[in-house]
């Protein structure tokens, strides 16, 4: 099993093991997270979730083997359903993050209430480099965390962030060593045992509700585009670059 759900002292935990193949997730995968978030949100006992990934490892992203073999065609993809489910959720989102956080990896942090990072963390969203581009509204929600030029370098170079320009830009909520960050996220996800959970409920509401209409636009927007440039020659030369462990050619496009 590539995710271990467990729920202890009001807390759900989503772990993403897959250290075999770096915790990429597959199509499988997105399933199981959006399905243990939709059980957290409707268990009255489950007061935060946490999401975590491995020592030294969050998520190296999409499984592209499988992610080309069952493209996501729809909102019923189960990528998008993860999505929703995480966008959906009503109590708080706390995670916790060591090492690699790739694409989505780092996109989904955009949507989490609390994010704990290693001071190892390094954090990047290589669309462009894959012939793609930026999903789940992080073309909306970078640039306005880290202003225009900034996101660029991030979006369209994919520099990449280390955890303390992730604190700085209001990414996560705080840098630590790689041995604390676990148990001091699940410390700050238990701390929601002690708090009103309906007025938890209504706080993270009204906090989320001024631009969820937008998020919601732009990442249909996104999906629309993705799945565009998953079938076009620069996501192929890209693709099938990575697969041969070499430098993608895109001299040939214009």
């Amino acid at each position: 099993m590539s995710i271990k759900t467990a729920t202890l002292n009001g807390v759900a935990t989503l772990e993403i093991a897959r250290p075999e193949k770096k915790n990429a997730i597959t199509q499988a995968m997105y399933s199981e997270m959006a399905e243990a978030l939709r059980a957290a949100n409707s268990d009255p006992a489950v007061r935060a979730v946490l999401i975590t990934g491995q020592p030294g490892i969050f998520t190296s992203g999409n499984d592209l083997e499988d992610f080309m073999a069952r493209p996501p065609r729809d909102a019923e993809a189960p990528v998008f359903q993860f999505m929703q489910a995480l966008l959906d959720c009503e109590k708080p989102v706390v995670a916790a993050v060591t090492g690699a956080a790739i694409g989505i990896g780092t996109t989904m942090l955009l949507h989490c209430d609390l994010v704990y990072v290693a001071d190892d963390a390094r954090l990047a969203m290589p669309f462009v480099a894959l012939g793609l581009v930026p999903e789940f509204a992080s073309s909306l929600v970078v640039p306005q965390l880290l202003g225009h030029v900034k996101a660029a370098e991030k979006l369209l170079l994919g520099d990449p962030m280390t955890g303390a320009e992730a604190e700085h830009f209001g990414i996560a909520s705080a840098v630590l060593p790689a041995g604390e960050v676990v148990n001091h996220a699940r410390r700050m996800a238990e701390r929601f045992n002690g708090l009103a959970p309906a007025a938890v409920r209504a706080s993270k509401k009204l906090m989320r509700a001024p631009g969820r209409e937008a998020l919601q636009q732009v990442i249909r927007e996104e999906a629309e585009i993705f799945g565009q440039r998953l079938r076009s020659p620069e996501a192929m030369e890209a693709f099938q670059a990575f697969f041969q462990k070499r430098a993608p050619d895109f001299s040939k496009f214009q």
